[in-house]
């Protein structure tokens, strides 16, 4: 096993022999107040944080902020587990938090699902882990073929639950809002978070949030080694550039160099370098990088399908640059997109509550987006149910996709459609988890708009959870502070209308960056465009793609047709389609062939393709309350 992560292990005297299962040689071992082994695995020197008092250890793994006398101060308030809820909520900063007391371990992720937990039964004994790969070492899991059936016929665009679902066999996941508690031979899984009532206005909301911006910013800089931050341009990771230099001299700033004529990141970029003096700043021209969807074949992903194959070589080349200039730790925007513009879907809410106002924005949104006025209407006075939605997406899963504008104003955040090169067999496969999860989804929120936000950060956290293993492969620590858990709580608090609308810009972020960031940034209103960088990328590395679906694994697994993809990877392309429908393709392809290697987890016997019952699993699972 190669990479960092962890298993955590119970207090039981038979997890000495699960312990010999863990699939790292040498591993790093932290052990339990009575000496048995607790957290199992690899990990950097400063990734981990312990605080005990008496016989209560906390373990606090990933980017945290937090000092040790303030840490060991929150772990001293502990009696019972229940009471880790006020140190998880008071944690600044991104993090697992792992604690064992009284015989009992409790584990949790982030609310954001930017850093997971799975877990499964291992001789008798329940385990946990931050990598479904490593559980499936351990085990010899086979793979559940129904689940990459799933992704490949929804184009790899499934929203949770069903993108949680691990592609491995046996192995449970744990949900985002939820703690994951191990005694004796039982795994329970109790809610803990709930989102936020968002009750604060505009103004009020900013001024939240630039607290919570500056207290997560404050303590970023890695204790050995330089932080870097991307400044695409944009927004985001400009907001995050200007604060990171307070406490930063020698911030180095790093962005791709655009080679499309109409791509206006560069004018933006160029106003922050000017403002960032004392910065460093570094500008990889369009010719020193690799084209997009260079190396297609490349994979170093096991846990499931890595979903940037398209920039994987830049990637790749990119943490080297940033390695070989001593940086330690580097930031990116990654987040800002899914948290300051909202989905349509608080129309919904809104409409009941201040119809005025819902017709003011529907008649903007129609305008700026040629919304189909009486459509749009008819949809906001039927906003349905999630099980709904999801039938509706196995009833249509094989429709054409829509050539006429529509808003996403139901449970989920675009339709899911089957790619044309996706076998019948995995269509039906698909369809039956698809209708299992109308059946058994619950929302994330009762409120459309605030489901929506925290869909789209459930759905686009656990992707750049994985872009930050290559970063992470050259000794660079990824970090996506707009998906901390007190950066998503501030954003959720603010009343959803007065941050969305079709007249401003991620107005919720400009009011906060309001006199950090300069304002010929804040007002900016365009994003960046690449579609036609990615044809290009397409076409020079096409015989590549064709290469690599010659002996395609997918298809001997009777889940793609390989003629059907051949014809439509050569015809010409009048849109950005087959880019976006391609990516997740190759991910699903190499991961195969990886999960399927003779060093891989080798599976006993893989889950047939066909409508089946729900997978069993081993685990006890306590109702969310």
């Amino acid at each position: 096993m190669t990479g960092a992560g962890f298993v955590v292990l119970p207090d039981a005297a038979s997890a000495v022999e699960v312990r010999a299962a863990v699939p790292w040689p040498a591993p790093q071992v932290l052990s339990h107040a009575s000496g048995r082994p607790w957290l199992v695995g690899r990990w950097l020197p400063d990734a981990v944080q312990v605080a005990t008092a008496g016989p209560v250890r906390v373990a606090v793994i990933g980017i945290c902020p937090v000092t040790a006398t303030r840490l060991s101060e929150l772990t001293a308030r502990i009696r019972t587990s229940a009471d880790i809820d006020a140190l998880a909520a008071a944690l600044p900063g991104s993090c697992y938090v792992i604690a064992s007391l009284d015989g009992q371990v409790r584990v949790q992720g982030s609310i954001t699902g930017l850093h997971r937990i799975f877990h499964t039964h291992l001789n008798g004994l329940p385990v946990a882990a931050d990598r479904a790969d490593v559980l499936a070492t351990m085990t010899g899991a086979g793979i559940d073929e129904r689940a990459l059936a799933l992704r490949l016929a929804c184009g790899g665009l499934v929203p949770p639950p069903l993108s949680d679902t691990p592609l491995w066999s046996g192995i449970s996941p744990l949900p985002a809002d939820h703690y994951l508690l191990l005694q004796d031979q039982q795994a329970r899984q109790v809610r803990w978070w709930q989102p936020p009532t968002p009750d604060l206005s505009l103004a009020a909301g900013a001024t939240a949030l630039r607290e919570v911006l500056e207290t997560a910013m404050a303590g970023r800089a890695p204790s050995a080694g330089r932080l870097s931050s991307d400044l695409s341009g944009g927004m985001d990771s400009t907001s995050l550039c200007f604060l990171a230099a307070r406490t930063t001299p020698d911030l180095l700033t790093f962005r791709w160099g655009e080679a499309e004529a109409g791509n206006d990141d560069a004018a933006f970029a160029a106003h922050s370098i000017d403002a960032l003096d004392r910065a460093e700043h570094l500008v990889i021209p369009p010719a020193d990088l690799p084209a997009l969807f260079t190396d297609p074949a490349t994979t170093t992903e096991l846990e499931e399908p890595y979903p940037f194959v398209r920039t994987g070589a830049r990637t790749r080349h990119t943490a080297r640059l940033l390695a070989d200039r001593g940086v330690h730790r580097h930031l990116a925007g990654h987040g800002g997109d899914e948290l300051f513009t909202p989905f349509p879907g608080y129309l919904h809410p809104l409409l009941r509550r201040r119809p005025v106002t819902a017709l003011r924005h529907v008649r903007g949104y129609a305008a700026l987006k040629r919304w189909p006025l009486l459509h749009t209407l008819a949809a906001l006075t039927r906003p349905g149910h999630q099980a709904s939605w999801w039938r509706a997406q196995a009833d249509h899963l094989t429709d054409p996709p829509s050539r006429k504008r529509r808003p996403s104003l139901g449970w989920g955040l675009w339709p899911l459609r089957a790619p044309a090169w996706v076998t019948t067999e995995a269509i039906e496969t698909a369809r039956a988890g698809l209708g299992r999860t109308a059946a058994q989804a619950e929302p994330l929120c009762t409120d459309l708009g605030q489901h929506q936000t925290l869909l789209a950060v459930r759905t686009a956290a656990p992707w750049y959870r994985l872009l930050a293993r290559p970063f992470a492969d050259a000794g660079v620590q990824l970090d996506s502070p707009f998906f901390d858990d007190r950066v998503v709580e501030a954003v959720l608090r603010v009343r959803t209308h007065e941050h969305a609308g079709p007249w401003h810009y991620k107005p919720l972020l400009a009011h906060a960056m309001r006199g950090i960031v300069p304002d010929t940034v804040l007002g900016r209103s365009t994003k960046g465009e690449f579609s036609e960088e990615a044809s290009t990328g397409l076409r020079r590395n096409l015989p590549a793609l064709l290469e690599l679906f010659e002996d395609s694994a997918l298809a001997a697994h009777g889940l793609i047709d390989p003629a059907v993809l051949r014809t439509q990877l050569l015809a010409p392309q009048a849109t950005n389609a087959m880019n976006i429908a391609l990516e997740p393709l190759i991910g699903c392809e190499t991961w195969l062939r990886a999960a399927t290697r003779p060093t891989a987890p080798t599976p006993a016997r893989s889950t047939p393709i066909r409508p089946t019952p729900a997978r069993r699993t081993t685990d006890t699972h306590a109702p969310a309350p």
